[in-house]
């Protein structure tokens, strides 16, 4: 069978989709778990639209070891010496380049001849060539481009030194017929003149980018892009998830598979959904919480007398496992730490040791604690960032009859600081006490609350979003009662809004009566 690549590019064109901004401590976890996930080419991003983009990018590619890192680039010589510079440290670095190729694009965007497109990608990928021995070139609009411009184009790129290929669907106007077509022309007729690699790069505006994906592979592509859980621009692009296990569950038929440990994709999902914010939908391919659950009578009857005759991959072949055993406040540590192996995590002996303590404590608040219960602890602790403020107590005190009130007591350098504030409801009323004790004034964008899992003491789960002018952060709260997760997620957001201030920035004072510590 043909072995096929796959790029992952979460963390450049999953992270341009709105919601989705990662700090570099989130960036470098979810590469971590890409490597894990054993995905060919990590995308790290496009280095030349900021400093921290081209930080994130050069420590990406020195952290990887188990696969290549590549970034985008613009064609032309700046932009490529700059994404060189953040690559050059990393295991085989790849310089992608991006050209538009269409008549629409070339007049209205880029406002070029089709000679000027065709003299600048020579250019740029002879220049790139000199820096770095991998260089992909993909051609933006490739499936709104004229066919035989197109093949100039690719024929422009190999012969100045390109080594991949990509045919980009970049708006999701192709069909599956229309993809597999074209990318069985291109390889025909620039595989016989250039040993080159042929890639994919499909969106999902109309819904057919894991189709089109596959179509691309029977058309002869050697490597494929997309990203976890399809998050991308507009309606993002093709879900790897999907690519992926439709390679696994269909590899006899399309004669093509890839060298993913498939057993780390619902772990991989789980976690860009942990640091995003963003819940997968339920009943989402693959990895959401609906696709191994069966309602259905007849379903059910189907499940239990033969698994296959309703589910054509198992949940352990993407890392759901079922378990019999119960944790719960008498259980050891190592029963957990068992139990976090199985689950698909890899944590160092230390962090099994907070993790654990934080098992315990809640444990002691909850009878049985589930998978989810464990998973959602692990994910919270997996990015967590050093606490400016941390909490001590809250009292809440709210009704028909009366205003919300909220007394808050925070940690400060080893000492605590308490403010009251009073609010719409009990939630707005405890923000505005941690606003004023840690002196923010960042604008509560999004609050979103969900239950981890059933029952009266199910845990809760908050996900808040903060703004300050261009600045989105992103913080979770896990407690078994709401207004703590609520308060736990504000004021996770806020402490990583500090840490990624620079040290002048930084609030040099809180604010709120001090209050004396008990001896």
């Amino acid at each position: 069978m043909r072995q096929i690549k796959i790029l992952d590019t979460t963390l450049r064109d999953g992270e341009q989709s709105p919601g989705f901004t990662m700090n570099l401590r989130e960036k470098l976890e979810l590469a971590r778990q890409l490597e894990r996930l054993r995905v060919d080419i990590v995308e790290a991003g496009f280095p030349v639209t900021s400093p921290e983009d081209f930080q994130a990018v050069q420590a990406v590619a020195a952290q990887l070891k188990d696969c290549s890192v590549t970034a985008l680039s613009r064609a032309c010589q700046e932009d490529i010496l700059t994404t060189y510079e953040a690559l050059k440290g990393g295991q085989s670095p790849i310089l992608h380049l991006v050209m538009a190729t269409s008549d629409l694009h070339m007049e209205y965007k880029l406002k070029m001849t089709r000679q000027q497109v065709l003299e600048r990608i020579a250019q740029a990928v002879s220049y790139a060539r000199s820096l770095c021995p991998l260089v992909q070139f993909s051609a933006e609009d490739a499936t709104r481009s004229d066919r035989q411009f197109l093949l100039q184009a690719y024929r422009t790129a190999a012969q100045a030194g390109a080594t991949t290929l990509s045919v980009t669907d970049t708006v999701g106007y192709a069909t599956p017929n229309e993809m597999e077509d074209l990318v069985s022309f291109v390889c025909r007729e620039i595989q016989k003149e250039y040993p080159v690699e042929i890639a994919a790069h499909c969106h999902n505006d109309l819904g057919m980018a894991t189709a089109n994906s596959i179509a691309a592979v029977r058309g002869g592509a050697g490597q494929v892009e997309g990203t976890i859980n399809g998050i991308g621009e507009r309606a993002g692009n093709a879900a790897l998830e999907e690519v992926i296990m439709g390679l696994y569950t269909r590899r006899e038929d399309i004669q093509a598979q890839c060298r993913v440990d498939t057993r780390q994709l619902y772990r991989t999902s789980k976690l860009l959904s942990t640091i995003s914010g963003i819940k997968v939908p339920p009943n989402k391919a693959i990895v959401g919480r609906n696709a191994f659950a069966h309602e259905a009578g007849i379903h059910q009857h189907g499940i239990l007398a033969n698994p296959q005759t309703y589910e054509i991959i198992t949940p352990e072949t993407v890392g759901i496992y079922q378990t019999q055993m119960v944790l719960g406040k008498h259980s050891g540590k190592h029963a957990f730490a068992e139990r976090i192996g199985e689950l698909g995590y890899v944590m160092q002996p230390h962090d099994i040791d907070a993790a654990f303590e934080r098992f315990k404590v809640l444990a002691d608040r909850k009878k049985d604690l589930t998978d989810r219960d464990i998973e959602a602890l692990v994910s919270d602790q997996a990015y967590s960032i050093p606490e400016t403020f941390s909490l001590c107590s809250f009292v809440i005190n709210s009704g028909t009859v009366i205003s919300a009130t909220a007394v808050v007591r925070l940690q400060y350098e080893g000492q605590e600081y308490e403010h009251v504030a009073r609010g719409e409801g009990p939630i707005d009323a405890a923000f505005k006490a941690i606003d004023r004790i840690t002196r923010t004034s960042y604008r509560l964008r999004n609050y979103n609350i969900q239950a981890v899992t059933g029952g009266e003491d199910a845990l809760g789960e908050v996900v808040v979003k903060i703004e300050k002018g261009s600045r989105r952060i992103t913080g979770r709260g896990l407690s078994p009662d709401i207004i703590e997760a609520s308060i736990r997620a504000y004021l996770n957001a806020i402490n990583k809004a500090i840490y990624q201030l620079p040290e002048e920035e930084k609030p040099d004072a809180p604010g709120g009566q001090l209050i004396k510590r008990r001896e």
